[in-house]
């Protein structure tokens, strides 16, 4: 995590220069600015897809009246895409507890009674077993692929999903849910493994799934799912996330132990 694209007061249109320009620890595959305390610059390797940005920006259109930023400006830096969007007040949280749970639990709620009915420029499914398990067999790993053969999942397409709901994407201000953002991973898929992923960023003290956290998120969201069904969504959003850290090259040890641990 961090700045993968450096830039300097220079580098920015004219109308941004008279802004502080603060480098950030967020982003993953992006580099990501705060100008001043107004806006959120992200600044995206060359490599992003047109598909990803198009779908981003129309989706955040879309959800106007939800607590999501807005989207300011685009341009490019040195061949790499950017987008100015409004910066949401409040902090982010390291150790969520259960109202936080609560909060983003209705707040999912909410956005995948929307989302359902939104239909974006690309359509795109990263999520699916078909995806997870070409990313697999690029790694020639026997472990992952035994794993993927254990999750008996059958994924559906329901709505457009977040895909990449773990804390450091939302603030709060006195806990209550003060904003969403990053919505760079969303594509059409099931709504419970969104809430699933959620539950991976959520509800695990350590290693150790937290099944009261877990019982919140599924009341609170209205889930028809029992905890025996929801574990296999969870499972799958582990082998997920770990699986792309892996390609990544960042640490993805601790997913694969949650995982062993809800085998």
């Amino acid at each position: 995590m961090g700045i993968k694209t450096a830039i300097t007061h220079a580098d920015l249109p004219d109308r941004y220069r008279h802004l502080e320009l603060i480098p950030t620890v967020n982003g993953i595959m992006e580099s990501v600015y705060l100008l001043s305390h107004l806006y959120v610059l992200k600044i995206f390797k060359n490599t992003i897809s047109y598909s990803t940005i198009e779908n981003e920006t129309a989706l955040l259109w879309a959800l106007d009246g939800f607590p999501v930023p807005k989207v300011v400006d685009q341009f490019t830096i040195n061949t790499h895409p950017a987008i100015v969007y409004t910066q949401i007040p409040g902090t982010s949280i390291v150790k969520p507890g259960t109202r936080h749970i609560k909060e983003i639990a209705l707040f999912l709620k909410a956005f995948h009674t929307k989302s359902q009915h939104i239909k974006l420029p690309f359509r795109l499914e990263k999520y699916s077993r078909t995806s997870l398990q070409e990313m697999i067999d690029t790694l020639q790993d026997p472990l992952m692929d035994h794993y993927f053969h254990t999750i008996d999942i059958s994924l559906k397409n329901e709505g457009i999903i977040h895909g990449d709901l773990f804390p450091d994407n939302c603030k709060f201000n006195k806990d209550r849910l003060s904003g969403v953002f990053d919505f760079s991973d969303s594509a059409l898929g099931d709504f419970h493994f969104d809430l699933a992923v959620v539950a991976v960023g959520w509800c695990f003290e350590g290693t150790t799934l937290c099944i009261h956290k877990v019982s919140i998120l599924l009341k609170y969201y209205g889930s028809p799912l029992d905890m025996t069904a929801f574990k296999t969504y969870i499972r799958y959003a582990l082998l997920y996330y770990a699986t792309t850290r892996y390609i990544s090259d960042q640490n993805y040890t601790e997913l694969l132990q949650r995982l062993k641990g809800i085998l």
